[in-house]
């Protein structure tokens, strides 16, 4: 038997890196048979990091069945996973996401989910010793899902423990922070390649908020203006993007991760109206900027109503 490990669909530096590092860690530590997979191509930030780190591209699959073993990471929420997911046999999660519900296992399961920035730093934690085993790679891999996860330790989920293991794992790796995080937030901000459709599921979630099932995308880059200069063409195909995913509305924030603002595109009155309410500003455009907003878990979802 040997445990799939995977992460959320359209899957951030994140998403590709902790299925890589908890597979290590079964495999090689425990002696438990694992594989990294993913549920979709990884976003550009994430490909840097494998290539950067010179860690293999996990298979992507599609679903699961009956004859998986899974270890669910860096989300426990049923609309991110394979759509049979709840025939398979899943034996663990960690994550550092709110605990939605749905999912249904066949025995109890190992769970951890702590209140921290990023999933790969609760699994150094998980490890304890045994992180100092660790090829470089790992390691490495460990350092750029918290400073993606974190922004560089801009984001308000960023906990001192969060910042710490950051800070040692640079150390042990003689890499600079402040030049990796830069290297990975280039490597984001290039969405050239990307359809419209493409970059509003790039780093999306699915939630209910006052009856409405929305797709919640957030962009977060260090040159903003590139993708505001689209705004027409991306607010034009989410009805699109919409309708296809069984959704009511799509969000996009535009973090501006330098500047630590967001700027949400306001294509109707649906999303005037919630922007009103959730954010206490005027929308007097097609885009209103909201000061400090950098966070969908902590900052973005939580305020959201109508």
């Amino acid at each position: 038997m040997t445990i799939l490990v995977f992460g959320h669909k359209s899957p951030d530096t994140d998403s590709t890196g902790s299925p890589i590092i908890w597979a290590w860690y079964l495999s090689d530590i425990s002696g438990t048979p694992a594989k990294p997979v993913l549920l979709g191509e990884p976003n550009t930030e994430a490909a840097f990091m494998l290539k950067h780190w010179g860690l293999t591209k996990p298979d992507i699959i599609t679903d699961v069945s009956t004859t998986d073993t899974c270890w669910i990471v860096d989300t426990n929420n049923p609309a991110e996973l394979p759509a049979s997911i709840h025939e398979a046999n899943v034996v663990g999660i960690i994550d550092h996401h709110m605990l939605v519900g749905g999912l249904k296992t066949k025995s109890p399961i190992d769970i951890t989910i702590r209140p921290l920035a990023c999933t790969a730093t609760i699994m150094h934690d998980l490890m304890g010793d045994a992180v100092a085993r660790a090829p470089r790679g790992i390691k490495g891999a460990m350092l750029s899902c918290i400073l993606s996860d974190t922004l560089q330790f801009r984001s308000p989920t960023t906990t001192p423990h969060d910042r710490a293991v950051a800070e040692k794992l640079a150390a042990d790796l003689g890499t600079s922070i402040p030049d990796h995080a830069a290297a990975l937030f280039t490597a984001k901000s290039d969405v050239s390649a990307f359809s419209d459709a493409e970059l509003l599921r790039m780093d999306s979630k699915e939630y209910t908020v006052s009856g409405k099932n929305l797709r919640i995308s957030v962009l977060e880059t260090t040159a903003p203006k590139v993708v505001l200069d689209r705004k027409a063409s991306l607010m034009a195909a989410m009805d699109d993007v919409a309708k296809q995913d069984g959704a009511d509305q799509v969000l996009l924030f535009v973090v501006d991760i330098l500047q630590e603002e967001a700027t949400l595109l306001v294509p109707n009155d649906l999303v005037r109206q919630m922007a009103e309410a959730s954010f206490d500003v005027t929308v007097t455009g097609d885009t209103v900027v909201l000061p400090g907003v950098m966070s969908r878990k902590k900052q973005i979802i939580p305020a959201l109503k109508l």
